[in-house]
Order: C-alpha cells, then structure tokens, then sequence
C-alpha cells in the first residue's frame, strides 16, 4: 500500500476542492466558561455560570450533531471553548467523535488536565493538541489570567502530556502584559521542550462587543517589532508580501473572502452556527434544524452576500499580512464592512518594516493623511534601528498594570448577536 505524509494528504485533499464549496473544517465550542480569567480573552465565562452551562449543547445533542457533521464529508474537527475540559463530559463527546473518524485538534490551557484525562488521550490521541502560554514566570502569567496558581496547574499539565508522548503545540498571544516574555516562552518550548512554538499578537474585543480586551492589546509598533525580533517570522511575511504586492488586486464583490462558508464553519456551545467561531451576526440554529440544513441555506446565502460598497481594502495588496475580515469589522465597528483601523495600520507598518512600498488603494488615511503617514513612518525607523525592539522590553523585565477600563467595557452597540 503506498502511504503518504500528512502534509501530502492535506495538500491533495484541498487542491482536490479548490474549486467546490464543501464543508471539510468544523470548529466547535463545547463551553464559554473557563477557571481562567483571562483579561484578553474574547469569549471566557465563569466556570460556575450555571445559566450559561444549561444552555450549553448536551451530550446526547452532541452525538447526533457529530454524526450529522460525518454524514456531511467534514474531515478536521477543533475543539475549543473556553475551557474544554470544564464540561465534566468532555471526553465522552471526544470519545465519540474518535469513533467517527475525525481527525481532532484540542484547544485547552491546560490548567485542568490531570493523570486522568492524559493517560485517557494517551490511549486515544487526538491529531493535536495546542496549548496557550499566557507568560514565562508565574508572576507574568497569572498577572494576565487573573488566578493564582494557574501557572503551576499550566506547568503540570504540559509535563503530564509530554511524558506521554502526545502531540503538543505551545503558542501565546502578545499583550501589553506578557510582551517582554515572549521570546522566552519560545525558546522554553523550542529548545527546553522540543515543541513547536507560534504566537500572534492581534486579539479582538469580546463577542457581546465589549472592548476591554483592547485594554491589553500591543500598538500596531510592537506587534511588528515583535514580528521582526525574529527572522524566520520576518521572512514569512516578507515572502507572501512579495507574491502579492505586485499583483492586481483581487476583485472583492461579497462580503467575504476567506474559507468561512466555503470550506469551514463553527458552532457554539448554544448551537448557533456561524461563519467562523467570532462571527455571531449571522447565525443558524441547529436545534431548529440539523448542521447540514445551516450549511447548504443559511450559511451559503451568508457566504455569497455582495458587498454593498467599496472601501480601502477592495483594492489593497497588504491582505496577506493584514487580519482585516468581516468577523473583525463586525467585532470592533459593528459593521463587517468597516475597515479596522488598528489592523490597516498593523500591516502598512509590516509592509515598510520589510521595505515594500505601499501601492496606493483608495482613501487610505495611512496612505493619503500627510499626519498620519508620518506617524507610522517615525513607527518604521524606531523598529529599523531597535529603538523599539523586544530586547528592550527583556531587559526591563516590568509587568504593566492593566486596570479595567469600565468605559472601554461597555459595548459597541453594533452587535447582532442572539447570544
């Protein structure tokens, strides 16, 4: 029998539908609650919440939906929450969805996996298992996650997958709190672990709109500074900018663009189905109906929506090192259609960091406002000459206080969600 590599099935399988829309990636949330949390965090809810755990799918509901997802041809399924391993049941339903054949990646922070759930996915492995770092010294970590030991709990639960072999991913998300630990977390799970390491520093504001996660999120100038700390990341941008820069841009007549829709979808723990896991302005419930019934209706008409006007991104070449979507527009302006002003100004910094100029694509205000073009130019010749620069920020060694922001809190009031 000839066998093929992973990478080589993947590959095969995607070229195979490029072209046909069909449903091969599915992320489901089992829970919002988490022990955690998380000043940054855009879903986490007490693990208490009783409201909200009944609310939640049951197990017997996640049954038929997973069969109902089989039956539809998907391939990859995420786990995620929240806190996955918060529902008591948790390895029952993965249980199930082994059976079926999926090939499963679990999102957990780790905090709650004992002798018990890892002997248990020893026996039955999951494809991945991905686990967030929040800092490098416990002072840094719980100073994000807001509970004390949770850093040791996070250190237990790492040694007690990877004493049994199991297929481990480290990453973080870059904050104004745990920004001067970054490189340590990735040398500690590269070189003390073995693992592979990857981080982003975007993060979004809270699904019901509240902005407070913004509290902590880096300026455009450090997430690109911590972008060219490292060369191989540096690199990758560089060579996607470099295929896509000099190209037309690409026509953009629906709303959406990405393989929400086309190829991917996620349902919540409530079972609304949506586009991708932060989108929730159009959704479907299944208990009304069935996932496949989402998919083939209410999710196609979802996905070939046109866009009702143009806007600096129509024609912009930075999309490859630009997060801007409409789950992002719909997040931060209440509207899918409106441009992220953090995330446009995140990627024309990208783009002159590496020496590319910025073709023009509209009314760009980074671009086309005398002021704000010398802004981030002054952004781009502090990075070049390490004036800002993540070794700075090691050398310092200071955990910033991030108080609540009670203003910032309050919702965007553009939300459509039936949540």
């Amino acid at each position: 029998m000839n066998s093929a590599s992973y990478g080589e099935f993947s590959l095969a399988l995607h070229e195979k539908f490029t072209d046909k829309r069909v449903p091969m990636d599915a992320t489901l949330e089992v829970t919002r609650r988490c022990p955690l949390e998380c000043q940054h965090c855009y879903n986490n809810l007490p693990m208490g919440d009783l409201a909200a755990r009944k609310r939640e799918l049951t197990k017997e509901e996640y049954f038929k939906l997973l069969g109902d997802l089989a039956e539809m041809g998907v391939i990859w399924l995420l786990f995620t929450g929240g806190e996955i391993f918060a529902r008591k049941d948790f390895l029952e339903i993965y249980t199930f969805a082994k059976r079926k054949g999926f090939l499963i990646t679990l999102f957990t922070n780790g905090i709650l996996i004992n002798e018990s759930i890892a002997d248990y996915l020893r026996e039955f492995p999951p494809f991945a298992i991905e686990i967030t770092l929040y800092g490098r010294t416990k002072r840094t970590y719980e100073a994000l996650t807001q509970r004390p030991g949770s850093y040791d709990r996070c250190m237990r639960g790492i040694q007690l997958l990877l004493d049994r072999g199991l297929p481990l991913k480290l990453k973080t998300v870059g904050t104004k709190i745990n920004r001067h630990e970054v490189a340590s977390m990735k040398e500690f799970a590269e070189q003390e672990l073995g693992v592979e390491f990857k981080f982003d520093s975007l993060m979004n504001p809270r699904i019901d709109c509240s902005q407070a996660p913004l509290n902590v999120r880096l300026s455009p100038e450090d997430v690109v500074a911590l972008d060219m700390y490292w060369s191989e990341v540096a690199e990758g941008h560089r060579k996607v900018l470099a295929s896509e820069i000099g190209k037309a841009p690409a026509p953009f007549n629906t709303v959406y663009s990405c393989g929400g829709g086309l190829k991917s979808f996620a349902i919540d723990p409530y079972g609304h189905m949506s586009i991708c896991v932060i989108s929730h302005q159009d959704t479907y419930d299944i208990r009304e109906g069935s996932a496949c019934a989402g998919w083939e209706h209410i999710l196609l008409n979802v996905r070939q929506r046109k866009a009702t006007r143009p806007t600096k991104c129509t024609n912009c070449r930075l999309h490859s090192v630009c997060s801007m979507c409409p789950a992002n527009g719909e997040l931060e302006n209440g509207d899918p259609e409106s441009p992220v002003e953090f995330l446009c100004e995140v990627a024309h910094l990208r783009a002159l960091a590496l020496g590319f100029k910025v073709p023009e694509h509209g009314d760009c205000e980074f671009c086309n406002d005398a002021e704000r073009h010398a802004s981030l130019m002054s952004s781009m010749h502090r990075i070049a000459s390490h004036e800002t620069t993540p070794a700075a920020w090691i050398a310092s060694q200071s955990v910033l206080p991030i108080l609540n922001n009670s203003q910032a809190a309050a919702g965007c009031g553009g939300c459509g969600s039936s949540h």
